[in-house]
């Protein structure tokens, strides 16, 4: 069983002083739709659960602070969030078809303070992470399961932002 974390709430005060978290998470691995299954219904696999449950036991021995977990709706990402066992804002614009644009909107990103982990789709993640690290949208890929971790800071009033890491199950 997993053991349950939070993570300590960000003061008010510090508004803009400090490295905001954006933790792209793509759904683990998911049954094929077959049938009468629709593709948000689709659910995790075995191995998809044990996927999310590996990377959401790493993630929780990070050092986040406020941690929103934001998921589309497809059936896959949520039962990807839950192995977090924090609140989960589903949100529609996550879903399959998003554009960077969705992405960046549900998170409201860098504003929002804190971290926040959306739990998506393809390409759209892949195309945020090249957004964020190259400067423009292309097709990269993000593993299913795997998890993207950028911080936005600001140093030497220069709006930065990083890539603090890469994780695959």
């Amino acid at each position: 069983m997993l053991a349950s974390q939070t993570w300590p709430k960000l003061p008010a005060s510090l508004k803009r002083t400090h490295d905001v978290d954006l933790i792209l998470w793509r759904h683990a691995d998911a049954k094929d739709a077959a049938g009468p299954i629709a593709d948000a219904d689709r659910e995790l696999t075995g191995r998809g659960k044990h996927q999310a449950g590996e990377m959401a036991e790493w993630l929780r021995h990070q050092p986040l602070r406020s941690v929103a977990v934001l998921s589309s709706p497809a059936k896959r990402a949520v039962q990807t969030a839950e192995t977090l066992r924090l609140p989960i804002k589903i949100k529609p614009q996550l879903g399959v078809g998003a554009s960077v644009a969705d992405l960046l909107g549900a998170a409201d990103w860098p504003d929002h303070p804190g971290a926040i982990v959306l739990v998506s789709h393809q390409p759209a993640l892949g195309r945020l992470a090249s957004l964020l690290l190259a400067g423009t949208e292309a097709d990269w890929t993000i593993k299913k399961g795997g998890i993207w971790w950028f911080t936005n800071r600001v140093r030497h009033d220069e709006t930065q932002t990083i890539l603090r890491a890469v994780r695959n199950p």
